[in-house]
């Protein structure tokens, strides 16, 4: 049939993709390296003064004047790192010292240098390190790496300096450093650079991705073989039939990326456990979800939750907050999803970015067009499976290899509060317990927002069945959550141990993919590849899907005249391509540009633009008197005070969409007093008004 064209197509570029694997996997292996130079430096570092002493000038700290050292430390050398900074000193027992001062803070003293470091060789590296030079009693040059967070030097490697020399000044250059150094020939030059030396991962990593990635298209063809599609209902929800626990199951999946996979251990790594209180607080909440929002919706048997929007308030709010979710989904989640888990895996185990998200989107186009929503869930299922196996298995692996085991990893991470989990301070800049409570609430008044999300809540048979897929992600998230914290706690534990095994190169969200090229055992690395793979196809395909379905439900099917269910699915299919091809246009255009700095700004902008509309769930399910009129006041007052205290830093970022949610329920249901109360009925659109027979389905 015509219609099928899109899929036999992406049939065989699937099959060619499975078999042109690059050979581009390796782990970092480091080293220095010491090469001529035909002259000195071309410029000397500029600096800047305090208690009578000079440090290098940079950025932020270049007219700030501080306290000079404690006495009887004379400075050899100071850099800017992790908001603070650090000075080696040599103490007057010619011993070399270590002290950071943080704004607000003071100085502390640190882990102290192996080694004198020589004067003014020492510069920031990565995100948290800090390289430096030293010449040891052999006459060799060691290049010194310092890590912030854990509080620890290694010694990355030694050379010998050219010519015999003697190397008695180092000036940090782009490459690593310039050595100037004095022979029976005058002065010689030459040039410090820590070199990364690849090296190929094994076949069997290989093996394990590739069966992973045929496993997940396979089931699209499953599916694709299997049903008949004599609905849209058919495509877009599984035929109203998915069991309560794989949706559930599915639900984490897709609220769950490759980015949290990656970013939570490097968040844990770095802090401590306080933001794991958002989803141990909202457990308590899922309760209420499943009982009251939950059900509420599904009786509806809408496919979009944004028809809700119009059967409460007004076709314009549907419209426009549909319009608002199709372009985030393409023009940000996707390509995000995409691009920074490729970026990190390439870091640390070479795999091109390119690489990496053509075989995630291209596999995921497949499995999700042939498939629909069933392959959309049954995929989820096997790679949360993948995931979390991989995770258990990670931090399992972590705890034995630190000093002491389990008692060892506990002392060490109760030693630097890396354990803390509850704040009950009132700071709204941080993220505290009451900051999360309030996120909470707002994610019971506001849980239909997201159409990804519900969209498996909708799949399920009945009110009753979506209810207890709300409870499974209850279940499933909290303790996977707290297995990616301790991971990061492992892995901080195991580094501040182990400190020569990491790469000052790398960012701090390197560090689990580091881990996992560098240390894991064979086919386990590539188990866990698979595993940020899974992360991340789960949040795509889900994000295709829903943008497929609001294309075709919410805009085809309501302003076509003639829109038939056959031409709505089949509408579907194209855009489930288009939309797939669009996340991975522009995930490969964030990595030609590398453009990173843009990414945390693009989430600040979905909170900033899409909390008035979720606004607009709360004060439809939760109120009677608020009317379409007084929603469109909430959500332009939403927008205007969060870009507000966006522009005036009032509250973290977390808090955005809380304060947006909040603005947009509070004005909007003040603003509704302004016109007639809702003059169409209210039954089942409000918890108020409910419908008596909760088990309808469609």
């Amino acid at each position: 049939m015509p219609h099928d064209a899109p899929r036999q197509s992406l049939i065989w570029l699937l099959l060619a993709c499975m078999f042109v694997v690059p050979s581009t996997f390796a782990t970092d292996l480091l080293s220095v390296s010491v090469t001529p130079q035909s002259a000195a430096p071309s410029a000397a570092p500029r600096f800047f003064e305090f208690g009578g002493q000079r440090y290098p000038a940079d950025g932020e700290w270049r007219n700030i004047r501080l306290p000079g050292l404690p006495e009887g430390l004379a400075p050899l050398s100071a850099a800017t790192q992790d908001g603070a900074l650090f000075v080696v000193a040599i103490d007057t027992q010619k011993q070399p010292r270590l002290w950071r001062h943080r704004p607000g803070s003071g100085w502390s003293e640190r882990s102290a240098p192996p080694m004198p470091t020589l004067p003014g060789a020492i510069k920031p590296s990565g995100q948290a390190h800090l390289l430096a030079v030293a010449v040891t009693e052999a006459n060799e040059v060691a290049l010194l790496s310092y890590q912030t967070l854990t509080n620890r030097w290694a010694t990355i490697g030694k050379a010998p300096p050219l010519s015999g020399s003697t190397v008695h000044t180092a000036v940090p250059s782009n490459e690593g450093f310039t050595l100037q150094g004095t022979s029976s020939s005058g002065e010689v030059y030459s040039s410090l650079a820590l070199v990364v030396q690849k090296r190929l991962i094994k076949p069997l990593d290989w093996i394990v991705i590739v069966v992973y990635l045929a496993l997940s298209a396979s089931i699209g063809l499953y599916f694709y073989l299997k049903e008949k599609r004599t609905s849209n209902a058919e495509y877009f929800l599984g035929g109203r039939n998915i069991p309560w626990w794989a949706a559930g199951i599915s639900l984490y999946a897709t609220g769950t990326s490759a980015i949290s996979f990656i970013a939570i251990p490097a968040k844990s790594f770095g802090t401590d456990w306080r933001l794991l209180t958002q989803n141990v607080v909202g457990m308590f909440t899922a309760g209420v979800v499943a009982v009251l929002v939950v059900p509420l919706i599904r009786q509806l048997n809408v496919m979009s939750v944004f028809q809700y929007l119009e059967m409460r308030f007004h076709p314009l709010i549907r419209t426009l907050s549909s319009a608002l979710n199709i372009v985030l989904q393409l023009g940000g989640r996707m390509s995000v999803v995409l691009f920074l888990p490729s970026l990190a895996l390439a870091a640390v185990t070479g795999i091109s970015v390119t690489w990496s998200i053509l075989l995630m989107g291209l596999v995921t186009i497949v499995y999700t067009l042939l498939g629909g929503m069933k392959a959309v869930i049954w995929t989820d299922v096997l790679q949360v499976i993948v995931m979390l196996g991989g995770a258990f298995f990670a931090i399992g692996y972590a705890v034995w290899h630190i000093e002491g085991g389990v008692p060892g990893f506990m002392r060490a991470a109760q030693a630097d509060d890396k354990l803390h989990l509850l704040d009950w301070t009132f700071d709204l800049k941080q993220p505290t317990i009451w900051g999360f409570l309030a996120l909470s609430l707002i994610d019971v008044l506001t849980f239909p927002k997201d159409q990804v999300m519900m969209q498996r809540v909708l799949s399920t048979k009945n009110a009753k069945e979506a209810g207890w897929s709300a409870w499974t992600l209850a279940v499933i998230v909290v303790p996977s959550s707290f297995t990616f914290f301790a991971i990061g706690t492992a892995l901080y534990v195991y580094y501040q141990q182990n400190p020569a095994r990491m790469n000052p190169l790398l960012p701090v969200d390197a560090t689990f993919p580091l881990f996992i090229a560098a240390e894991l055992p064979i086919g386990i690395t590539g188990l866990i590849i698979a595993g940020i793979f899974a992360a991340s196809m789960s949040t795509l395909s889900s994000c295709m899907n829903s943008v497929a379905t609001l294309v075709s439900v919410d805009f085809y099917e309501r302003f076509f005249k003639g829109a038939t269910q056959a031409r709505s699915v089949r509408l579907a299919e194209w855009m489930t391509v288009v939309a797939g091809l669009i996340g991975v246009g522009t995930a490969l255009l964030l990595a030609s540009f590398d453009i990173k700095s843009a990414l945390d700004k693009s989430w600040e902008l979905w909170s900033l633009l899409g909390g008035g509309f979720a606004g607009c769930y709360g004060l439809g399910m939760f109120t009677r008197r608020a009317n379409w009129q007084g929603a469109a006041i909430g959500v332009l007052a939403s927008i205007v005070i969060t870009f507000a205290s966006w522009r005036l830093g009032l509250v973290n970022a977390v808090f955005y969409q809380t304060l947006a949610i909040f603005s947009c329920i509070i004005v909007g249901y003040l603003g509704s007093f302004l016109f007639p109360p809702p003059q169409q009925s209210l039954l089942g659109l409000t918890v108020y008004d409910r419908k008596t027979n909760s088990n309808t389905t469609a």
